[in-house]
């Protein structure tokens, strides 16, 4: 990776928490800015005081935190905007990427990329009244990467810091192959910064992807990241631990996060549940990933859950780097 590149921290609803990246870049490096999952239904300013628990910290870890949206209203937008302003943050990001049903229906996320033309309508109020930078996070599209390239024309009109965009379709979700074609059509067509975010889980990934998009300097990395905490700093070239002393790392990590869910939740045991989430994806670096997080879904109380990830820690062979 070349000095100049970054890489980000993709949002994941329910994962990547304020939680999370407080502990995650108290044990690792290599991420350069980490961006919150969406905050939705922000419809008084008063509704983000309680559950803006998650814009208390400009930077976490000394990394910057950019807060992210989930909106097709320009009022709305404006609101989380002034709300993270005062709070002392300098860019929000515009969630135009959930490939969800749920959200897409509604036109938000990736359901907004079939029409351009209402996107207008809202950049052209950000741009009027938005006093921080604006950047945005999209796909292809969402019936069709087609839906993009409409789309683009719209946004290299308007007064937007960057564009991340995830190489899929929101029909797509996560199967499938990104679209490297319609990626790199794509930073032609663009004249904003890009930004590539999709299927980066190694060193052998990333090196595919710089090599077809010799244009993007900034990477976005999600699954990968939650896969494999070391990632960024495999990518960026760093002094990586030993396989054991990894394995042991790791350990300290999951049992930390832990332990701050379950200060969270004030020990509930929604706690176990934030864990399962995290492990569906952490267990694919282990040996027989299945059996991994068989062992950590199938448990109900802390005493299992603590059990279970022990008998993981020293049944199973860390595998990741």
């Amino acid at each position: 990776m070349k000095i100049n590149q970054k890489i980000y921290l993709a949002p994941f609803q329910g994962v990547t928490t304020y939680t999370f990246r407080e502990v995650y870049t108290s044990f690792f490096t290599g991420i350069d800015k980490l961006y919150t999952p969406f905050f939705t239904s922000v419809h008084k300013a008063k509704s983000l005081d309680k559950k803006g628990a998650g814009l208390n910290s400009v930077k976490q870890g000394g990394i910057g935190v950019v807060p992210q949206i989930l909106s097709k209203d320009a009022d709305e937008i404006l609101r989380f905007a002034d709300h993270c302003s005062k709070k002392g943050f300098r860019e929000i990001n515009w969630n135009l990427g959930c490939p969800y049903p749920r959200v897409a229906n509604k036109k938000r996320g990736s359901g907004m990329l079939p029409f351009p033309g209402e996107a207008h309508k809202i950049l052209l109020e950000l741009d009027r009244r938005l006093e921080i930078d604006l950047s945005v996070k999209c796909r292809l599209g969402y019936y069709s990467h087609e839906e993009i390239f409409a789309m683009i024309d719209v946004f290299n009109e308007h007064k937007i810091s960057e564009l991340i965009v995830h190489a899929r379709i929101g029909k797509q979700l996560y199967s499938g192959s990104v679209n490297k074609e319609a990626f790199s059509k794509l930073i032609d067509r663009c004249k904003l910064p890009l930004a590539y975010n999709g299927d980066i889980f190694s060193k052998s990934d990333f090196d595919d992807f710089d090599k077809s998009f010799k244009l993007i300097d900034n990477w976005m990395i999600g699954r990968g990241l939650l896969r494999n905490p070391f990632l960024p700093a495999v990518l960026k070239s760093y002094e990586i631990p030993s396989p054991e002393e990894q394995k042991t790392l790791i350990y300290k990590f999951v049992t930390t996060l832990y332990l701050a869910y379950r200060k969270k939740t004030n020990d509930r045991l929604h706690a176990i549940s934030i864990m399962k989430e995290y492990w569906s994806y952490l267990s694919c670096s282990f040996s027989s990933p299945q059996k991994v997080f068989n062992s950590v879904k199938k448990t109900k109380t802390f005493d299992e859950y603590e059990e279970a990830v022990a008998f993981v820690f020293r049944n199973y062979d860390w595998l990741a780097s």
